[in-house]
């Protein structure tokens, strides 16, 4: 499961007889407990095309989310990332909305999703996601409360949505990552991501064209994958595609240490990784500066479990390779997976039961939608 089903996944545990609205779905792709459960969707269910290319069809959203008839719910959770917060909530509903981020695309990140749009192309984006962010902000009375997933993503919240919000970071399955204290440091780095263009995977690429004599291993697969093998122009990387789960956990034992280079709301990933034992070297920008405790850092006292590089190139990313492997000793598996297991599912079921059951007044249940 990626990281919005997780979530979605850990929410129906905690309201198991909760039902779900989601503007498309594609049956049988997602965990059993999401697929045995009513599932609503909006018009755009019957539109052609619609599960493919469901990003052109981005002009309709707005309207889709506001279609759905939440009549007697008395809690509205909304997971979102984009529009969903703008459901429209019974009267006498609570609403809250788990917030990923305001839309990262249009507030934030514009000209990384858009920039090698032809002119044309991006002025016709542009111009409709003015439109869309007036909405955004329009629908924010809809919302009753803000959870966000990071610092990173309160202070986005505050500083687009003039909203305060909780943080109660996203579950992560650690205990699907086997430890072994005693596991010896690899011979190769290793990456497991989606190749597309805001996880700069092409950063790494070129650092270790660079450095032949360092083996980088790649996992996962997207729109970027045929460029960027392209660019390889050493034997010393190579590209995995999406394996299951096991052979993930494998390659991370035998691994040096876990590369990051995006600037991500959260990131799931290195979370993973130091669950696994494995030091995390990463641009030390946005989420990752929540979930890791670097040694070249402010967090005196406490135990490293990776090194930061803060400037968002290969050249950065080597010198930070280098420091890594000069101080590697420093580093223990256990301190890894101990900050890890900060982030368990136990630990998001129990806040956010905490968190309804003190906005709402009395205990849970589970008639939620």
């Amino acid at each position: 499961m990626r990281g919005g089903e997780r979530i979605l996944n850990a929410f129906c545990q905690i309201f198991p007889h909760a039902e779900l609205f989601t503007l498309i779905y594609n049956k049988g792709t997602l965990a059993p407990t999401l697929e045995n459960r009513p599932i609503h969707t909006s018009f755009l269910q019957n539109l052609p095309g619609i599960k493919g290319k469901y990003r052109n069809y981005l002009p309709l959203f707005p309207l889709a989310i506001e279609s759905f008839n939440l009549n007697g719910f008395d809690l509205v959770i909304s997971s979102s990332h984009c529009v969903a917060k703008g459901a429209k909530k019974p009267k006498d509903a609570f609403h809250f909305c788990y917030c990923y981020t305001p839309m990262r695309y249009m507030w934030v990140f514009f000209d990384q999703y858009f920039g090698s749009y032809p002119p044309w192309k991006k002025s016709l984006v542009w111009l409709f996601g003015e439109y869309l962010k007036r909405w955004d902000i329009a629908t924010l009375p809809r919302v009753d409360e803000f959870v966000a997933i990071s610092e990173t993503i309160k202070e986005r919240i505050k500083n687009i949505y003039k909203r305060d919000s909780t943080v109660i970071y996203p579950p992560v399955e650690i205990d699907k990552f086997r430890f072994n204290p005693s596991r010896k440091q690899g011979s190769y780095y290793i990456c497991v991501s989606a190749l597309v263009p805001y996880k700069r995977i092409d950063i790494m690429v070129e650092a270790f064209n660079k450095i032949p004599d360092k083996k980088l291993v790649i996992v996962g697969d997207g729109n970027l994958r045929e460029e960027l093998e392209s660019r390889k122009t050493s034997p010393n990387i190579k590209f995995m595609g999406w394996i299951d789960h096991d052979e993930v956990v494998k390659i991370c034992e035998g691994a040096k240490a876990f590369l990051f280079a995006a600037e991500e709301d959260f990131g799931i990933a290195p979370v993973e990784a130091q669950a696994v034992g494995l030091p995390v070297i990463a641009y030390g920008k946005g989420g990752i500066s929540e979930t890791v405790i670097p040694i070249n850092g402010s967090h005196e006292g406490e135990k490293p479990t990776g090194l930061f590089f803060y400037k968002q190139d290969a050249e950065s990313l080597i010198d930070a390779i280098n420091e890594f492997e000069k101080r590697e000793d420093e580093f223990n598996p256990l301190n890894a997976r101990r900050n890890a297991e900060r982030f368990s599912e136990s630990r998001f079921v129990n806040s956010i039961k905490n968190f309804v059951t003190e906005k709402i007044g009395t205990a849970i249940h589970d008639s939620a939608a």
